[in-house]
């Protein structure tokens, strides 16, 4: 993917814009590859309905291709959440009242009243 996405962003709505950006890019990706694995799928279906050897040999290379781009789909996704992670971590650096931790949770800190 793009790497750390808040390297040199230190301004919030830059960061927001950024990520908007990357979300939607990633997510237009995964898009496109699920629609081509509906093709792959219609493909592979109609040559095992077939029942024609050339056909069915054929589905093999057809299910590597949809395998691989089921990986890459599992992989954007993962790409995406550690983006959000780290936005969530960014934006939380100055909330003095919880931080979100790199496992997904809150670290709720005390305020004390005065």
């Amino acid at each position: 993917m793009d790497g750390d996405i808040f390297g040199e962003l230190g301004n919030s709505t830059q960061v927001d814009s950024r990520l908007l950006q990357v979300f939607q890019k990633s997510l237009l990706q995964a898009q496109d590859i699920l629609n081509q694995n509906r093709l792959l799928i219609n493909e592979i279906n109609q040559n095992q309905e077939s029942k024609m050897p050339d056909n069915l040999s054929r589905n093999v290379g057809l299910i590597r291709e949809l395998n691989s781009n089921i990986r890459r789909v599992v992989d954007l996704y993962a790409d995406l959440s550690n983006s959000f992670t780290k936005s969530r971590e960014a934006s939380s650096e100055g909330d003095s009242s919880g931080t979100l931790k790199s496992d997904g949770k809150v670290n709720q800190k005390r305020i004390r009243s005065s």
